[in-house]
């Protein structure tokens, strides 16, 4: 399976122990850390409990997009409603999806007390939501990914490895170039509020994600973009 696993600022390092035991027994070792509170750390490889090479391979970045820099498309797993909704789906639904996805897919699991935020979850393109029961809808952060993980297993053994596309996705790091060249031009233009730009750029975001483009999409986004501000200042 081609999915990365990302923990964001993970504050207990026996959680991210635990996850490498999760997802090593349903077949998955790509493991990244976003600014982990203690790692490499004892507890962690005590949790592992044989999981200790997915530990010594777990990549550790300063942000999250470095982490999803050469991934093509992204789950933020959110056990919270968001003002601007996005494409959200169950487990298994995100498995299904995540199976017939050509490049590298990426699920983003948030801090331990907190969750992601709005600007982490800005950065993926869908989120996975655990149908907990609704009185007591918090999970450990383990067992939240043992869930997906688990998902992704029967995906994978039940789905037909999925054809090459016709040109490759954009990665997240091209997406990240593209909307900061929107953003640019947008203010630039005065169409976007410079005072509070987030709002209208995370909706924009969410209409590109929706669409999963690639990378000639991407190049004649920004082309289009450089034409008319080449235009605009003459």
């Amino acid at each position: 399976m081609n999915t990365r696993i990302v923990l964001v600022e993970t504050s207990h390092p026996g959680n991210i122990g635990a996850v490498a035991r999760a997802i090593k027994n349903m077949g998955l070792t790509d493991l990244t850390l976003v600014r982990p509170a203690l790692f490499p750390h004892a507890d962690a490889t005590a949790r592992a409990s044989g999981a200790d090479d997915v530990l010594a391979r777990a990549r550790v970045v300063d942000s999250l997009d470095a982490a999803l820099a050469d991934c093509t498309l992204a789950y933020a797993a959110s056990a919270r409603q968001r003002t601007i909704r996005w494409p959200e789906l169950a487990p298994r639904e995100a498995a299904a999806d995540v199976a017939q996805h050509a490049g590298r897919a990426a699920i983003v699991f948030g801090p331990e007390t907190s969750g992601l935020t709005n600007e982490h979850i800005a950065r993926c393109q869908r989120l996975v939501f655990i149908p907990s029961a609704p009185d007591f809808p918090s999970l450990n952060l383990a067992m939240a990914v043992q869930v997906v993980a688990y998902e992704l297993r029967l995906a994978s053994l039940d789905t037909a490895p999925p054809a090459d596309p016709e040109a490759p996705l954009a990665t997240q790091e091209e997406l990240e170039n593209f909307y900061g060249h929107l953003e640019r031009v947008l203010l630039e233009s005065e169409f976007l509020d410079p005072d509070n730009p987030r709002h209208l750029m995370q909706r924009l975001r969410r209409l590109f994600a929706r669409a999963l483009p690639d990378q000639n999409d991407v190049n004649i986004l920004r082309g289009v973009l450089s034409a008319l501000w080449d235009e605009r200042r003459r």
